[in-house]
This record gives structure tokens, C-alpha cells and sequence, in this order.
């Protein structure tokens, strides 16, 4: 059975960067929604004149957006069993499509999980007995702030707008697993698509947030509730130098 190595780019650093330390990654693919901010097209672009490659864009053929899912699903996330409608219709069916037409591969999947995601890398390993699971930057022992600061010391372009307007990561804008500080954030820089998703939590009937009182919808949420100093700061210790050998 014929080999392949994916590497699977969400227009973070972290994955981009998995990829690149792995270095014999066959396919690179980046799984493009609505809601990313539109810097990062760019971003994957600079990747792709990085490592030579063309990086393969996949979209869901069903579903456009995060507000398509939930508006579906008729809310954001299963209670039960923490479902969430638009982390598993617009990326993982789109990789489980992407691999039902690729049976007669035995994959490889190169992930940008960093040293204090252990767990949810074992997690992944679990779900998806299907594939072979590679992780570089654990096996590296790298921090999400060395990962950032090895970037800086190996490429010249720039990283995705979202970490420079002080996000930990270059999610959807108006990610339904933010917490009140990341709202209160995306209120003051993004302030249409704060108002889009209130309104959304109410046509729907349930709020992305609580406290330990119950429910708090956007549309009630107290501008200075939750912790807003969230960047990720460049640091590469270390472990990042051994890496750049």
C-alpha cells in the first residue's frame, strides 16, 4: 500500500511549523471557513513560497460559516457530549470526506499539537485508529511561545494578524470556545461579529457562556469580566534552539 504524510495547516504557526519539522510532509492541506480572518489566505500563501509546496484548499460542500452549523443544529454545542456543529461539519467532515477518497493510502497525519496539549494529542490518536499520528512539536518538547519564537528565528514573513491584535490563536473570529475575556475582545476589534453572534445566541436560545449562576449571553456580558491579556509572546528558549540545529 502506497504511503502518504498530511500535514493538516489551520493557518496557525503551531501547524505550519509541525509540518515544517517533520520535513518530509507529502501534502500539505489547509480546510478554509467564512469566519477565518481574511490574513489568513495570505499566511498560507507565505507558507507555500516557504516550503516549496502548494498547500491544498478544502472547504465543506454543505456549510459556509460557524452561523450556517449553529443555525442548523439549533446551537452551539451539544451539552451532553460537547458536540460542537461547526468544529465537526466544517473541518472533520471535510477530512473525513477528504479520506474516504483515499482508501488505498496508508496515512500518516502530522499534527501542530505543542507540549501542553499531550492530552489532546492522545485523545486524537484514539479517534482516529485510521491514520498513523505524528506530533514534532512534543516529541520536540516545545512551548506554544518557543514554537512562535522558532518561526520568527526561521522565516521572514509575517505570522497571522490575529496573534499581533493579541488572540492566542488564529481561530474562526467569534471561536463558540472563547471564554468572556476573548469575547470582550473580539467586542472592541471585531464589534459586527460580536453583534452577530448575540444575536444568534438568541434565535437559538443558548449562550456560548456561563458562570457558575447559569447562562450569560453576549448581549449581558460585562465589558470587564474575563481575562483580556491573552497574546502569545515569541520566546524561544531552549528547546527552540535545539530545534534549529
Amino acid at each position: 500500500m502506497k504511503k502518504l504524510k498530511i500535514c493538516w495547516v489551520s493557518a496557525g504557526i503551531s501547524s505550519f511549523m509541525a509540518g515544517y519539522l517533520a520535513g518530509d510532509v507529502d501534502e500539505w492541506i489547509y480546510i478554509d471557513i467564512a469566519d477565518q480572518q481574511e490574513d489568513s489566505i495570505r499566511f498560507i500563501k507565505d507558507c507555500e513560497k516557504a516550503i516549496g509546496k502548494k498547500i491544498q484548499v478544502l472547504k465543506s460542500s454543505q456549510y459556509r460559516c460557524v452561523e450556517d452549523c449553529v443555525r442548523t443544529f439549533g446551537g452551539f454545542r451539544n451539552p451532553v457530549n460537547g458536540f460542537a456543529p461547526c468544529t465537526n461539519w466544517l473541518k472533520k467532515r471535510v477530512r473525513k470526506e477528504w479520506e474516504a477518497q483515499h482508501t488505498d493510502y496508508e496515512l500518516t497525519y502530522v499534527w501542530g499539537f505543542d507540549l501542553a496539549e499531550k492530552g489532546r494529542a492522545e485523545r486524537t490518536v484514539e479517534a482516529n485508529p485510521q491514520a498513523n499520528h505524528e506530533f514534532p512539536l512534543i516529541a520536540k518538547n516545545l512551548s506554544k511561545e518557543e514554537v512562535h519564537g522558532l518561526f520568527e528565528r526561521t522565516f521572514d514573513f509575517a505570522r497571522p494578524l490575529m496573534y499581533d491584535l493579541g488572540y492566542p490563536n488564529n481561530n474562526c473570529i467569534g471561536c463558540i470556545k472563547g471564554g468572556m475575556g476573548y469575547w470582550n475582545r473580539i467586542r472592541k476589534d471585531f464589534p459586527e461579529v460580536f453583534e452577530s453572534r448575540a444575536k444568534l445566541e438568541r434565535l437559538v436560545g443558548h449562550s456560548m457562556l456561563k458562570d457558575k449562576n447559569g447562562p450569560v449571553y453576549l448581549d449581558e456580558l460585562d465589558p470587564d469580566r474575563g481575562d483580556m491579556n491573552i497574546e502569545i509572546f515569541p520566546d524561544c528558549g531552549i528547546m527552540c534552539y535545539l530545534s534549529m540545529k
